[in-house]
């Protein structure tokens, strides 16, 4: 839950991607995605230099009408011969305003490719990431990064990218022509430059640091905003609402001061870049003066030379702001480049094994071998030396204490986490050297904590299915799976099997969304069928309906069950008993109980928690010679976790 002391989370990196990059090489790792739309671009750079260069001919043509008919009384001018002078400047006028039309029409399409094709190619790799990346990332900054820094890099790329070359080529051409028409003031402008860039070099040092500072606080308040929203209801029912609005006003307030910060950095600049061009402006009116009245410039020249300054005086101006966007957009890039260079740890093999062939129409073969688990940031293995066959068409209950790795273990089976060790296999064949998609087309999972997508019911159950079947088996799968997992709640609500249900399936009840999952896993008809105790939601008289059903639908699928609770052990075939990380014992219910202190131990905490939430329990049976001794001591093994659900 937000609150006003947390420390905010930080991706674990060793530091910013890129830094170590200038910002023009930080920048030329765009060029993939630039590539196809540069035609397009550069005719817009070139269509916006040439509005620009319209623009500074204005003044040498005035040049030539002052110095030509208005300075000179004897040559006899009259109002003719200003009407080419007129219709030229007119015509000069209309083509600057033709080709800034013409700049924006090239640059919009183009740039607006390039950023729907970075989305999709960041999406994509964010899909192809393993899970413990996602463990280790904040959803906030990588929203931010997908859609607010790629905005950016758009506005860049069509505006200030073009205007930062224009405005530097604008700057360069209208200084030569100031040297040119007026001599000495155009040296005196050029002067000015000399500050100027020592101030920009300053700026751009200071500036990238606290933009980088801006971005990340950014995607701390999106990721503070989506977990309050998501944890709304648990901010409800604590009665926490204004320690989130603290926490989320904390934070709020840190981005308003380094916004005020880059507002600042920024304002310094923009304000130099007025005040030295209009210094040395102020400087060579003075000399300027001094040099018409000796007869060593002309009235023309000297009126050119304010008006190509006032021109340039723009893109002067300008430059402040395109390389603060600059600065900030090769933030963004580095932080795009900083999720799209992470390394995929569970990259697909090079030349992948096809899959194996089922033993038989009743799933596939599932056995662990010498499985080892280690969490990246773990000093132990979670799991160790596993040895587990799950035998085709059977149902396996795997039952442990709180902690002791159950459904990490489930997890590797369609290879959303990966062994350290040791090799999981389907068939005969090891799931490392399969497709992931490979393997997950005959892997189904139900989740204890489901999650659904803000889609119709029916998007949801057919998710798994496959696309390539045709619409009236789609239908009959879906609605069976529904029977099965006694979701006919579904049929009730507005719009049916088409009804939108809301954001994770927030608007259904926990029991409704579970049961929705279980439906997902069993109309993808697969063949290994993972269930993460799917029934922990239900009331007892729809879990006694949903179990009676599942077992049918499990006879012909291999199944693992991770079980909390004694009516989900009794779907299973066979129960194995899981301790520090290591299978203990493997056999039917009766037999565990009959050998194994340990698994009666778990079986009694699973009973007394059933008969605490009124659900049902195993049929009393006698118990093994020396039980109760052997229960008696197995408890001392974790007083802390006897009276804890599974």
């Amino acid at each position: 839950m937000p609150s006003k002391t947390a420390a905010p989370r930080r991706p674990e990196a060793p530091g910013p991607a890129g830094s170590h990059l200038s910002t023009p090489a930080s920048l030329r790792r765009l060029y993939p995605y630039v590539r196809s739309a540069l035609p397009q671009l550069l005719a817009g750079l070139l269509s916006a230099l040439g509005a620009s260069l319209v623009a500074l001919a204005i003044p040498q043509v005035l040049r030539y009408v002052v110095d030509t008919y208005l300075t000179d009384v004897d040559a006899g001018a009259s109002l003719s011969d200003l009407v080419w002078p007129i219709v030229l400047v007119l015509g000069l006028g209309l083509a600057e305003a033709g080709f800034i039309l013409l700049r924006r029409t090239l640059v919009m399409f183009p740039g607006t490719r390039v950023e729907s094709d970075m989305r999709m190619g960041l999406f994509r790799h964010l899909q192809d990431l393993p899970q413990a990346f996602h463990d280790r990332w904040p959803g906030g900054q990588l929203l931010s990064r997908i859609v607010g820094d790629l905005g950016m890099l758009r506005r860049w790329l069509v505006f200030s990218a073009i205007q930062l070359v224009v405005s530097v080529l604008t700057i360069i051409v209208g200084t030569v022509l100031l040297i040119t028409t007026a001599g000495w003031l155009g040296l005196i402008y050029l002067a000015g430059a000399i500050p100027m860039t020592i101030i920009a070099f300053t700026f751009s040092r200071k500036f990238r640091v606290v933009a980088r500072r801006s971005q990340e606080q950014l995607g701390e308040l999106a990721n503070t905003v989506e977990e309050s929203v998501h944890g709304i209801r648990v901010l409800k029912a604590f009665g926490r609402g204004r320690d989130a609005l603290r926490g989320f006003s904390g934070e709020a307030a840190q981005l308003r001061e380094t916004e005020l910060s880059k507002a600042n950095t920024q304002s310094k600049l923009v304000q130099a870049l007025q005040i030295i061009p209009e210094s040395t402006l102020a400087i060579a009116m003075v000399v300027g003066a001094f040099l018409v009245a000796n007869e060593t410039i002309t009235i023309g020249a000297f009126s050119a030379f304010f008006l190509t300054a006032a021109i340039m005086n723009g893109p002067v101006v300008d430059l402040g702001m395109t390389l603060a966007m600059t600065l900030n957009a090769r933030t963004a890039v580095d932080r795009y480049f900083e999720i799209l260079e992470t390394p995929n740890s569970m990259a697909d093999p090079d030349h992948p094994d096809e899959a194996g062939t089922p033993a038989s129409d009743k799933g596939s073969h599932v056995r662990l071998r010498d499985v080892e688990f280690q969490y990246s940031d773990a000093a132990e293995p979670l799991l160790s030396h596993i040895d587990l066959d799950l035998p085709a068409g059977t149902t396996t209950a795997l039952v442990g204490l709180t902690g002791s790795g159950k459904s990490t273990l489930a997890m590797l089976i369609p290879r959303i986490f990966d062994v350290t060790d040791g090799s999981v296999e389907i068939d005969g064949v090891s799931v490392r050297g399969m497709r992931r998609s490979d393997v997950r087309d005959g892997v189904a999972v139900a989740f204890e904590d489901p999650t659904l997508f803000s889609a119709s019911v029916r998007e949801n159950v057919l998710f798994g299915v496959d696309d390539a079947l045709d619409h009236a088996e789609k239908e009959r799968l879906m609605h069976e799976a529904l029977e099965v997992a006694q979701a006919a709640f579904v049929y009730e609500l507005p719009e049916g099997v088409d009804t939108k249900i809301g954001e994770e399936g927030l608007s259904l009840s926990g029991g409704q969304r579970q049961r929705l999952a279980l439906a997902r896993a069993i109309a993808s008809r697969p063949r290994v069928l993972v269930l993460d105790d799917p029934l922990s939601a239900l009331d007892v008289t729809t879990e006694e309906a949903v179990s009676r059903r599942l077992r049918q639908v499990l006879d012909g699928t291999t199944s693992l069950v991770i079980a909390h609770r004694p009516s989900t052990v009794a779907l299973a075939d066979r129960v194995a008993v899981l301790e520090n990380g290591s299978i203990r014992a493997v056999g039917t219910h009766s037999e565990l109980l009959a050998t194994d202190a340990h698994y009666r131990y778990i079986i009694s905490t699973l009973e007394e928690d059933a008969q605490e939430h009124g659900i049902g329990h195993f049929e009393d049976l006698p118990p093994a010679e020396g039980e109760a001794d052997e229960t008696d001591r197995s408890a001392g093994v974790d007083d802390e976790a006897k009276g804890a659900r599974l």
